[in-house]
């Protein structure tokens, strides 16, 4: 049987960030993912160090009447085998209360146009394809993210273009997602960073 949420959300903007939104989205990203099945509870911290580092290509928010219940970020990728301008796409995050309701994604879709209107190559994550195809991402071999198995490495490309080889993310991504010993978290691959216990967020 399908549940349905205990009431409906309206989004009626999504938005690039606003230094008020900082401490909101640091929320907004630990309560999304405090009972996901990918966390090891940093993923707030992603999101900072990337903002830190001058990372966040576009920090995008979901607004609800004013209030932020969702949150996404882009943030550069190099591929060794390509013109450069390829991108990431993690964490997204949308609070518990409001998914299942197609928060997720307009982010996603609201991030894949701008990056196609900016005029970049393509977008690569790591993630679940049955969730990402709807948004055009196919596993994708040819793109290689170590230690990730090819049938979760995904890509969606904007261009006619033969790129590939291996694929590093922000180094924001190792140094958030170290565990307490230094090492950074093997199961957690750097775009699995997506709260989602409904099938559409």
């Amino acid at each position: 049987m399908k549940k349905f949420p205990l009431s409906s959300v309206v989004v009626s903007d999504i938005r690039s960030e606003q230094s008020a939104d900082i401490e909101r989205i640091a929320e907004v990203t630990q309560l999304a993912f405090r009972n996901a099945a990918h966390t090891c509870g940093r993923e707030h911290s992603l999101v900072n160090a990337l903002r830190a580092a001058g990372a966040l290509t576009w920090s995008l928010v979901a607004i609800s009447g004013e209030e932020i219940v969702g949150h996404v970020a882009v943030s550069p990728v190099t591929v060794s085998r390509s013109g450069g301008d390829w991108f990431g796409i993690g964490p997204l995050s949308v609070l518990p209360r409001c998914q299942g309701q197609g928060i997720g994604s307009r982010l996603m879709e609201s991030a894949l146009s701008r990056l196609r209107g900016a005029g970049a190559r393509g977008c690569v994550l790591v993630g679940d394809p049955g969730f990402y195809a709807r948004f055009g991402f196919q596993s994708d071999r040819t793109m290689v993210v170590c230690g990730v198995p090819p049938e979760v490495t995904l890509s969606v490309r904007f261009c006619q273009c033969d790129d590939g080889g291996s694929v590093e993310f922000h180094a924001a991504f190792s140094a958030a997602m170290a565990g307490p010993d230094g090492t950074a978290d093997a199961n957690l691959p750097p775009s699995l960073t997506r709260s989602r216990p409904r099938d559409d967020v």
